[in-house]
């Protein structure tokens, strides 16, 4: 075989895995989307492109009367958005500290760091539920939040740490030199560098509350209160209301704030992603 035609068929099968790849990934998400404007509460006949597409479950889910989706809605942009500000917060301190400081019990601190973050969420629900009641935190928005920021703040520390240490360190002493203390040097020096990594340990904190649904139902107890995932899910669950149409078209929806997210930091993503993978 000569070298054009190798050529061309490793091209050919090179786009042919790409096509299929974006079609399993693609096909549910239109299925889901065509379903969402599908006449009707089942899905059994949804397609694609749906048979006289109406706005009827939007309008549903949007109305007070009839669903709490709206503040489902709320719930999840609240928690998902305080998750995502105290995990950056606290995740850029414990990162800092650990890229620029040497203390005692460092090393063990870090590896237990990594330990935790092999442990799964599901398998400490029974004492996160526990913790929740004795600490009067349960069905409350604030025991959720701190059990996600918890639990962000192992693997995050880790990629801020990874990232800051390919800071040279030669800035901060510079910056000593000329008389700034160790806070200004975080905040006016090293912190503005780190904004790949930053948007990178942002989306990721967003995106885990925004889409949890174990710890969430595990957590929470009034309709009211919940978040997308658990009311989506307490939706087509109930006994007489299999409203599969409104769940795709509720599911829809979901979308839009992490994808607003993403696009706005996609040009940190994969710098950051990729600068925070060093070894420490």
């Amino acid at each position: 075989m000569s070298i054009k035609k190798e050529k061309y068929l490793r091209l050919t099968i090179t786009y042919l895995v790409i096509f299929i790849m974006f079609a399993v990934i693609l096909y549910p998400l239109a299925w889901i989307i065509g379903s969402s404007f599908n006449p009707g509460q089942s899905l059994s006949g949804s397609s694609i492109i749906p048979k006289n597409a109406t706005l009827a479950h939007y309008r549903e889910l949007f109305d007070p009367g009839r669903s709490n989706y709206l503040y489902w809605y709320w719930n999840s942009l609240k928690v998902s958005i305080l998750t995502m500000v105290f995990t950056v917060i606290l995740v850029s301190l414990t990162g800092y500290s650990f890229s620029r400081y040497r203390f005692a019990g460092r090393r063990k601190s870090l590896m237990t760091f990594l330990v935790l973050q092999m442990v799964p969420n599901y398998a400490a629900l029974i004492a996160i539920f526990v913790l929740a009641f004795l600490t009067g935190l349960l069905d409350s928005h604030l025991g959720l939040i701190l059990v996600y920021v918890g639990g962000q703040i192992p693997i995050n520390t880790w990629l801020m740490k990874g990232y800051l240490d390919t800071i040279p360190r030669e800035l901060d002493e510079s910056a000593k030199i000329d008389g700034a203390g160790h806070f200004r040097i975080f905040l006016q020096i090293v912190m503005p560098l780190s904004s790949p990594i930053i948007a990178v340990v942002a989306l990721f904190s967003f995106i885990a509350p925004f889409a949890d649904f174990i710890i969430a139902s595990i957590l929470l107890r009034t309709e009211k209160n919940y978040t997308l995932a658990v009311g989506l899910y307490e939706m087509v669950a109930k006994q007489f209301g299999a409203e599969f149409t409104n769940f795709a078209a509720g599911a829809v929806l979901i979308a839009i704030p992490i994808s607003i997210l993403f696009l706005s930091f996609q040009k940190y993503f994969v710098s950051g992603l990729t600068a925070g993978g060093t070894k420490g």
